[in-house]
């Protein structure tokens, strides 16, 4: 490893005192090349001291260090700043919860949740960011791809220049906080406190997340999927009973939804739905034909497959008989942004402090959105489809 300037001039200092006139030489030598190089690219004095810095053992001691900070203002030096923020700030804007816990508790709560996980994942550096998507509405031949037009080689005396065209989709970061009262027992041991707090937010921030996805109205949140410009609205029939699903309300969804996202789509539903979906049959003869009944029949799992794709209930659904009871989409098709660097955690004693309790505070930085922002209609025919498909109010 290549000596830092410092390190040359103490060894000068050490070759000058000796009187060896051959190294003193040798070292001005490297000095003088030293200070020819860029200083960006010259041994860093303190790279040493950066590899080596120590890093909190569990979650719970890190938590222990933003309390400990909130309560005597001492920092404990293996606590991260927030990024633009000086350490004496540290309870106002909070600090970087380690990456390994903050990659941990993510992936916590993308499991616990049950959307999140199935979406596009777009990292973000900045607080927005803007992508050039193809804008593409129809599958006619000159639309394709937003305009692009192919031709064969016996029509190519006709063939006119064709370029795509672009719409640009734009995600900007919003503050997803999370508050969690801790006792002044809880406070006492770090293990216990950090595995308490990493489940409750792992499984509240997945929730929030997947509530986002579906119903964010994309004001200082989420943009959710039933409010997105690019959702079908599946008709209920004529004549439909209220707060009912029947097998023709499957059928239209399914033919609604395009062919090449069936593969990764999936059937969201509101648990009240399911009462629906097994009682559903098509008409045959004198009688009829099951449509939906979980794997092994009643005397089994409730959860089982509709038209080849699965079916999960999820409580961010419509209530039964409303727009949004039951969704089919491909969630691949969903774009969720999320801010680098993770989690930010703080604590403050001014809340709750009479009864005993601080409040620690967690903030999470991510945008989404659905990509597709209009229904498509197809090559032939003149039925829509896109990847987002609910069915109606009945």
């Amino acid at each position: 490893m290549k000596k830092t300037y410092e390190e040359l001039l103490e060894d000068l200092k050490k070759a000058v005192k000796d009187g060896n006139t051959e190294v003193r030489a040798e070292i001005k030598t490297e000095i003088e090349n030293l200070t020819k190089v860029n200083p960006k690219d010259r041994p860093d004095d303190n790279a040493k001291a950066k590899d080596e810095a120590p890093k909190f053992k569990i979650f719970g001691e890190q938590l222990l260090a933003v309390h400990k900070f909130a309560t005597t203002h001492e920092l404990d030096p293996r606590l991260k700043a927030a990024s633009g923020l000086n350490e004496g700030v540290g309870a106002e804007g909070g600090f970087l919860v380690e990456e390994e816990f903050t990659t941990s508790l993510l992936m916590d709560a993308y499991e616990t949740g049950i959307l999140a996980k199935d979406c596009w994942k777009v990292p973000m550096t900045k607080s927005n960011l803007t992508m050039n998507l193809i804008d593409e509405t129809s599958r006619a031949d000159g639309q394709r791809r937003g305009g692009i037009l192919t031709y064969w080689a016996a029509e190519a005396g006709t063939a006119a220049a064709t370029k795509p065209k672009f719409r640009q989709m734009k995600l900007s970061l919003n503050k997803l906080m999370g508050f969690y009262y801790a006792t002044d027992e809880e406070l006492e041991d770090a293990l216990p406190l950090g595995n308490t707090m990493k489940k409750f937010f792992a499984e509240d921030i997945g929730f929030k997340i997947d509530d986002g996805i579906i119903n964010g109205t994309g004001a200082g949140q989420l943009l959710g999927i039933l409010n997105g410009a690019g959702l079908i609205t599946q008709a209920k029939e004529v004549g439909q009973t209220a707060a009912t699903v029947v097998a023709q309300n499957i059928i239209k969804m399914w033919n609604r939804l395009p062919a090449k996202n069936r593969k990764k789509a999936k059937w969201y539903i509101n648990q009240d739905v399911e009462p629906q979906l097994m009682q559903m049959f098509v008409e045959a003869g004198l009688g009829g034909v099951n449509v939906f009944m979980p794997p092994g029949g009643l005397v089994s799992s409730p959860n089982g497959i509709l038209l080849g794709r699965p079916v999960e209930p999820i409580e961010q659904c419509s209530a039964l008989g409303t727009a949004g009871d039951i969704i089919l989409t491909d969630l691949s098709e969903y774009a969720l942004g999320q801010k680098s660097g993770g989690i930010k955690a703080a604590a403050s004693i001014h809340v709750q402090f009479l009864t005993g309790q601080q409040v620690f505070r967690f903030t999470l930085r991510l945008d989404g959105q659905p990509v597709k922002n209009s229904a498509m209609t197809p090559f032939k025919g003149s039925t829509t489809r896109s990847p987002y498909v609910a069915l109606a109010t009945r």
